[in-house]
This record gives structure tokens, C-alpha cells and sequence, in this order.
């Protein structure tokens, strides 16, 4: 792998894609989500490490990390979007570019889902475009870095 790294994060539930609402979130699976970002990364000169896990803290600990080493991320919170503060202090704490998506649209879902606390700490959000709400975040990350 070669190129500059690039941490695609995924949360709470985003493993199951593929079998998880596929009205919702679509049929790719979440194996099918890496390889479309690892490839189109590549093709951008990134180096891309998709990662998943449905625990707050790993998530956390993941954001310091990039922070630390200014690794530029798209992050897909999940339902941490709506509520994890402390979620959103370590995407503040961001040293590089931090691009958070969504592969539905939150606005034509339940109300709850309106609300983003990541979003004010990003530098910007992708929604409602499926798997390729992931392919635009990283053409945007790359346009950033250019």
C-alpha cells in the first residue's frame, strides 16, 4: 500500500450492510464497501484503511489517532451522529481533513436523525447517495489535499 493514508471509519451497525434494511442502506455488503473505497483510493493515491466497529470508545480512540498523525477520514458515525458528544470532541480535535457521510439521507428520515454533532466539526458532510456518498467523500478529500 502506498500513497497518503486515509481512514474511512465506519460505526454502530455498518458491518451489517447488505443484509441490514437493504431498502435503506442498498445491497453492497460491507466487504463490497472496502474494496470500492480501497480501489478508488488507490486510484486517488491514497493509501485507505476502512475500519468498522460498534463501539463508541474504539471510534474515539480511532479519531485521536488520525488526530495525531494529521490522517485525513471520512467517517460514517452511524447513530453516534445524533448524540455522542464526546464523539464529536475528538473529530474537533482533527488535524487533517475529517469528512463525515451517510449512505441515506438523514433529513427524509425520522426527526431524530436530523440532528448531526459531528457535522459542525467537519469539513463537510456527504449524504443520501448510498455506497457513493463514500466514492464523493473521497474525491473530496482528494480535491482537499491537492
Amino acid at each position: 500500500m502506498s500513497g497518503r493514508r486515509v481512514l474511512v471509519l465506519n460505526g454502530p451497525n455498518l458491518g451489517r450492510l447488505g443484509s441490514r434494511e437493504p431498502d435503506v442502506y442498498g445491497a453492497t455488503s460491507y466487504a463490497g464497501l472496502v474494496e470500492e473505497c480501497t480501489a478508488l483510493g488507490a486510484e486517488l493515491g491514497f493509501a485507505v484503511e476502512v475500519r468498522e466497529t460498534n463501539d463508541e470508545g474504539e471510534l474515539i480512540r480511532w479519531l485521536h489517532e488520525a488526530a495525531d498523525g494529521s490522517v485525513p477520514v471520512v467517517i460514517n458515525p452511524g447513530a453516534f451522529t445524533h448524540y455522542s458528544y464526546a464523539m464529536r470532541d475528538a473529530a474537533a480535535q482533527r488535524t487533517a481533513p475529517l469528512i463525515e457521510v451517510h449512505i441515506s439521507n438523514p433529513y427524509a428520515r425520522e426527526e431524530f436523525r436530523h440532528t448531526s454533532v459531528i457535522a459542525a466539526v467537519a469539513s463537510g458532510t456527504v449524504a443520501g447517495f448510498g455506497i457513493g456518498s463514500y466514492r464523493l467523500a473521497l474525491r473530496a478529500l482528494a480535491e482537499q489535499l491537492a
